[in-house]
């Protein structure tokens, strides 16, 4: 039994239908941010009031799996010491100076809840975005916590609650919650099944994914977060390899390739081995080390014969092209699932 790509199926309404939970959870993005954020308004005016009154902690300690995601955002911007925990535990010399946030979008990691325990225990500040109901809420019961109250499971929703009052405190970069509604919005409109394959990004991107194994690259902190993210979508939507990673790890890859031979005819040869393809995830960072990276990488995969398709957004802010290089993945590898057929 084979798989192959029927491209038709990403227009065709019956196929669509059959996806339509999982297309339609990509589209409400945008309104998660924006649930969250209003759910959360009045206590996080209260949590800005009371932290202005306090003197700046001297560190920040993001805990649980989820600070990956805060420590990309906030190591170039955060004025004091910063770490990401992401263990059940905190560091050993964390205490009453320290603040500690913590993302639980689901709220029910016991790893997540111990760590809120243990700093709640050593008298830190403790901020906790998570369902008010939850493991990880009670666990956070104390004096000098407080818990934005979360609703959606959705950890980039959660994330700009919680950035959104580092940014009031001066803690971290701006954050806009509608803004980055409006970016993942976009995306969802030029990314919609009801748009034609001929003018929608997503379904093009499934369509040279295709026929390939991707490896998946960005350049600054966030964007090669997003290929991560890219990357496991790939994999969990297709059951196909797909790679994410810096480029001294992608090149040795493009660089074993075989030259594509031109002469091979699928219809009449059966099917071909599966060809590497760069995903280039570009979030307009310019730094001489991006650009570095990205043009060794591109100029490798010439010599090869390696297709390099871009991802590109506009969004206004750093965090915005993150939400948005991750969606279009999200919504590539949604359609990329949904083409692939068994005989």
């Amino acid at each position: 039994m084979g798989t192959w790509f029927d491209e038709s199926r990403l227009d065709d309404e019956s196929a669509l239908n059959s996806a339509d939970l999982r297309l339609r959870t990509l589209a409400e993005s945008g309104a998660r941010v924006r649930r969250e954020a209003a759910a959360a308004g009045e206590v996080l005016d209260r949590a800005v009031e009371t932290a202005r009154e306090q003197a700046r902690p001297r560190a920040v300690i993001a805990a649980g799996p989820d600070s990956r995601l805060l420590r990309a955002v906030l190591e170039p911007w955060c004025p004091v010491p910063f770490v990401a925990w992401p263990g059940p535990a905190l560091p050993g010399w964390a205490g009453s100076l320290d603040l500690v946030v913590v993302l639980a979008p689901e709220g029910a990691d016991s790893g997540t809840a111990s760590a809120v325990a243990e700093a709640v225990r050593r008298g830190c500040q403790v901020v906790v975005a998570c369902p008010p109901r939850s493991m990880v809420a009670e666990h956070a019961a104390g004096r000098w916590t407080t818990i934005f109250p979360t609703s959606t499971g959705d950890q980039l929703a959660t994330a700009v609650v919680m950035l959104t009052y580092l940014d009031r405190v001066d803690l971290g970069p701006q954050t806009d919650a509608e803004e980055l509604a409006n970016a993942l919005d976009e995306v969802a409109t030029v990314s919609s099944p009801h748009r034609d394959l001929a003018v929608n990004p997503a379904k093009m991107l499934a369509i040279a994914l295709a026929d390939a194994n991707p490896l998946i690259w960005g350049g600054s902190v966030l964007a090669a977060r997003a290929a991560r993210r890219v990357a496991e979508s790939i994999r969990r939507a297709s059951g196909r390899t797909a790679l994410a990673g810096d480029a001294e790890h992608l090149l040795p890859v493009i660089e074993a390739a075989r030259q594509r031979d031109v002469f091979v005819d699928p219809f009449a040869d059966g099917p071909t081995e599966l060809r590497p393809m760069l995903v280039v995830l570009d979030d307009g960072a310019e730094e001489p080390a991006v650009r570095e990276q990205r043009t060794r990488l591109q100029a490798a995969a010439a010599a090869r014969g390696v297709r390099v398709h871009p991802v590109t957004t506009d969004a206004p802010t750093e965090l915005a092209r993150y939400a948005s290089l991750v969606l279009s993945g999200r919504y590539a590898a949604e359609y990329l699932g949904l083409g692939l057929v068994e005989d």
